[in-house]
């Protein structure tokens, strides 16, 4: 194929006959018009007669140019012109089809997935095996298959919430013999690629196709100076910017919110920026999220674990703290281990109470009053831990002797014990292993901590059970016992050195930690995972969205040490992980990780995912070589004086006519962009020039996009279908807009979104009142269960629905007049499948039918609300063009559910402008022929 510039011919030995337009022009501009012969004998009077000028009669040169450029239209034409042409000589051998697949796809995933689906139709087209592998699996074998065998699975395809890897054993899993490839690469370098690419190599051409849009990702936040500091990556590092990163977690009653927001500057060039949000105690200590605004990936959310959290801790003791004897104040040694990671409280026992702290200290405390000593049991049971140490009052006390103690783990024998003194035998003695079980499980003592004296546990049965640290001679050192949602734990020692070497070693920093009394405000090391067993609560995938981790198993802790140095896997996938007393974070980003984009041999040709789609330009020359000749006739026919009056008017009218019968791009481009506002009047003429499907601006651009998409689908269809003619969908912003032209609005619930003013929810309630409807859309697959506000849209749900009047709802009844508005229907999805959908609840639910009927007769009017989670907007979504933009599910059953989805949205809408109009029982013989009943 000949190119010039962007243009390709598919025919170019054609444009040869360009060369005779200038011999064209100059014949028709030498050679005048053959003259009309008429006799008239007068002209006899005339011969003899010379002029003493002659002018030869020539064609205007602009009639001239505009035929000139009529053939040239027809002959460029004919050239088979192609706008964007992709000049790759087509191939003959297998195609392998590689896809990184990692988080970093997430941004542009809509994109790949079509080139992917395009490729694969195009080997079809050319009769060549195709296979099709994504990095982020397990590597396993590649086979070749027909391009129909791979159609259903590549629309199925979605990106992970890892990065990719294993690339040296899916250089092993190649099969042998020649074929191309084709990769779809993230743009960033990974460890090990240069093994599988040599690999594609040898076996034949490898092209790659990457997205030049930048990546960002941010890492796990820190604490440092009372801030809590956010640090953004980018790639590539280019001109200077800003993003912004939100912080989330719930508000008191629970819903998501937005915590904290803080704004980072990247210098030009720079490919790191950094900024401290400067939080209260009470909102950092609920944050379980950041997020990076307007980027839906995995790298671009980091989770919040214990690390960030600084616990509220209440240290008391028995009598003054003498400021002279600073070392031998029994909570000196635990100020100076908890001072950098907690909220240290002063006080007495009932003042501190109130400031409801995580942990109270009780350093050898005996006696506690019976008004505080119920108040601490009720906190205990609440939740709380009650950390006690030993000491010489507790040791002579009677606390606990006779009967067990409720604020205490075990029943104590009198006085105490003392080894390696001048008055008794033996030498002190060191810690025993701790056992498995025991939350030090894992930690190693050491050798130089020993205990000089004790107070001693009485034998119990439950004593062994209760045991969660002892000294070589099995002596407990520490026990522990259940209180409710919380706990007691005693330290048979003191809090000071006085008793024992353990308050002046490391190891009672990590103690303290495992009994999350204390947290590092950094990423946990190895020792401190090690010994126990960590659940994932809480799993991210490659959007960033959050969701339940079901029944994933639980890991070593030595092994989630190491995937959070490494990076999360297909084994270790990115989420919360709760361990015994305490939870970790393992994020796509760690402290270390830098975004570098990849770099490829110059043999490697790179091509840009965002290359413009091939164009044919045939019939838009073609057509124009027409337009041109139609005005040529015109010309010739007014130059001969034969366009008069009436005639001429209306030639002139036909030719504006086939001017504006002109292809252009479709009218949907026409349309202001979805957060573009219009004049009012300009806004009013065209939301009231016909029926007008519209949806709710959310701010997320993506999101609106689709939406307009989705409605422009449904509207097609219903044109199609129905007697409704929709005009293009709207955007409105309900902060501005009269929501009174719309019979229906589609509102995409988005994590996020700021919550209405109170004049915007006056104008929905008001909405809701005179008969429009709402379809609030979580789109998270009903996982939701409206209402149970499992997930984050679920919870933006309640927000908004919190300031509207929305009448009593129930799940959707078999017999409701939106299962035959038009179609007959038993299920509603969209996207995803088998969702809840609610309703207004019928005034009468305890209805029954008519004898012989199948229907109950209820839903006097239209329900103003419709929830669900099936997100609609992307199984109707189509181009403007109506080719779905979407996949849903895999083959015909995808397309099946699509469908079926088309049918809801009808039934939806008619339901809107009709009323009760299918619930009449004067329809029910028509709908029982069409049962079959």
């Amino acid at each position: 194929m000949f190119t010039l510039g962007p243009i390709g011919f598919a025919v170019p030995w054609l444009l040869v006959a360009l060369i005779a337009l200038p011999i064209l022009w100059l014949l028709l501009r030498a050679v005048p018009p053959a003259p009309i012969r008429r006799r008239f004998p007068g002209v006899a009077l005339l011969l003899g007669l010379k002029d003493d000028e002659a002018e030869t009669d020539k064609t205007p040169w602009w009639l001239l140019l505009l035929r000139t450029l009529a053939i040239a239209a027809v002959i460029i034409g004919f050239a088979g012109p192609v706008l964007n042409p992709d000049d790759r000589a087509p191939g003959t051998g297998p195609m392998l089809i590689v896809v990184d697949g990692g988080w970093a796809d997430a941004r542009d995933w809509p994109q790949r997935l079509e080139k992917v689906e395009a490729l694969v139709a195009e080997t079809g087209v050319q009769g060549r095996p195709v296979a099709l592998l994504r990095l982020t699996d397990a590597p396993g074998a590649v086979e070749f298959q027909t391009s129909e065998a791979w159609a259903g699975r590549a629309a199925g395809l979605q990106p992970q919430a890892w990065a990719p890897a294993g690339f040296a054993d899916w250089a092993e899993a190649l099969p042998e013999g020649n074929f191309e490839t084709t990769w779809l690469s993230d743009g960033l370098a990974h460890d090990g690629r240069d093994a599988l690419l040599s690999a594609l190599q040898s076996r034949g051409e490898v092209r790659v196709i990457e997205n030049i849009r930048a990546i960002y990702g941010l890492r796990p936040t820190r604490f440092e100076d009372g801030k809590v500091v956010v640090s953004v990556s980018r790639m590539p590092a280019g001109e200077a910017g800003t993003v912004e990163v939100v912080a989330q977690g719930p508000d008191p009653a629970g819903i998501e919110r937005d915590l904290g927001r803080v704004t980072l500057a990247f210098e030009g060039g720079a490919a790191e920026a950094e900024a401290a949000m400067d939080l209260p105690p009470e909102l950092r200590n609920r944050i379980t999220r950041f997020a990076l605004e307007g980027s839906r990936t995995a790298g671009s959310v980091s989770l919040a674990d214990d690390s960030l959290k600084r616990r509220k801790i209440a240290l008391i003791q028995s009598g003054a703290d003498e400021e002279t004897l600073q070392l031998l104040s029994p909570l000196h040694y635990l100020r100076q281990a908890l001072a950098p990671t907690a909220d240290i409280i002063d006080g007495n026992l009932k003042d501190t109470l109130l400031a409801n702290p995580d942990v109270v200290v009780l350093a050898d405390v005996a006696e506690i009053a019976g008004p505080e000593r119920d108040a601490l049991l009720e906190w205990v049971e609440n939740g709380g831990l009650l950390l006690r140490f030993a000491g010489p009052v507790m040791a002579a006390s009677d606390v606990s002797r006779v009967d067990e103690d409720p604020l205490m783990p075990v029943r104590l024998r009198e006085g105490g014990r003392t080894v390696g003194g001048a008055m008794s035998w033996g030498e002190p003695k060191a810690l025993a292993p701790f056992p498995e079980g025991s939350p030090f499980f894992g930690l190693t003592a050491p050798p130089d901590v020993v205990v000089r004296e004790q107070v001693l546990a009485q034998p119990d049965p439950a004593l062994t059970e209760r045991t969660i640290a002892a000294l070589d001679d099995g002596t407990p050192l520490m026990t522990r016992k259940v209180i409710g949602g919380g706990q007691v734990v005693l330290v048979h020692v003191t809090a000071n050195a006085e008793w024992s070497s353990l308050p002046l070693s490391g190891l009672f920093v990590q103690m303290l930690e495992r009994l999350a009394v204390s947290t590092k405000p950094a990423q946990p090391e190895a020792a401190d995972l090690s010994g126990q067993t960590w659940s994932p609560e809480v799993v991210l995938d490659a959007y960033g969205s959050t969701s339940d981790a079901g029944e994933l198993p639980g890991v070593e802790g030595e092994a989630l040490a190491a995937a959070i140095a490494a990076g999360p896997s297909q084994a270790f996938q990115p989420g919360l992980y709760a361990g015994a007393d305490r939870r970790v974070a393992l994020n796509v980003m760690g402290d270390e990780t830098t975004l570098q984009p990849a770099v490829w041999p110059q043999s490697v040709p790179v091509d840009r995912l965002e290359a413009r789609a091939v164009q044919a330009l045939k019939g838009d020359f073609l057509t124009f070589a027409a337009v041109l000749l139609l005005l040529d006739v015109l010309a010739a026919l007014w130059l001969a004086g034969r366009l008069r009056g009436i005639a001429r008017g209306s030639a002139v009218v036909l030719a504006l006519a086939l001017l504006a019968a002109t292809p252009r791009e479709a009218a949907a481009q026409d349309t202001p962009a979805p957060n573009t506002p219009a004049p009012n009047d300009d806004f009013a003429i065209e939301a009231t020039s016909s029926v007008v499907l519209a949806y709710v601006l959310t701010g997320d651009r993506q999101v609106d996009e689709l939406s307009r998409q989705g409605l422009l689908g449904l509207s097609d269809k219903l044109w199609q279908r129905t007697s409704i003619e929709p005009m293009m969908p709207m955007g409105v912003d309900i902060e501005a807009d009269e929501l009174a032209f719309f019979p229906f609005l589609y509102w995409p619930v988005v994590v996020g979104a700021p919550e209405p003013s109170d004049a915007a929810y006056a104008r929905l309630n008001q909405y809701l009142r005179t008969g429009g409807m709402i379809l609030f859309d979580t789109r998270d697959a009903d996982l939701a269960g409206f209402g149970g506000g499992t997930t984050p849209e679920g919870q933006a749900l309640q927000l908004i629905a919190s300031g509207l009047d929305i009448p009593p709802l129930e799940p959707i009844p078999p017999d409701h007049v939106l299962t035959r508005t038009f179609y007959l229907l038993q299920d509603f999805p969209g996207r995803h499948a088998g969702g809840q959908l609610w309703v207004e609840a019928a005034p009468n639910a305890e209805a029954v039918a008519a004898e012989g009927m199948p229907f109950r007769n209820l839903n006097d009017g239209v329900t103003p609300v419709v929830i669900g989670g099936a997100d609609w907007a992307s199984a109707w979504a189509t181009d403007d063009n109506g080719v779905p933009l979407v996949p849903i599910g895999r083959g015909f059953a995808g397309e099946q559910q699509r469908e079926i989805s088309y049918r809801f949205g009808i039934n939806l809408i008619m339901h809107v402008l009709t009323g009760n109009y299918k619930s009449d029982q004067v329809h029910v013989p028509a709908l029982l022929e069409r049962l079959g009943q």
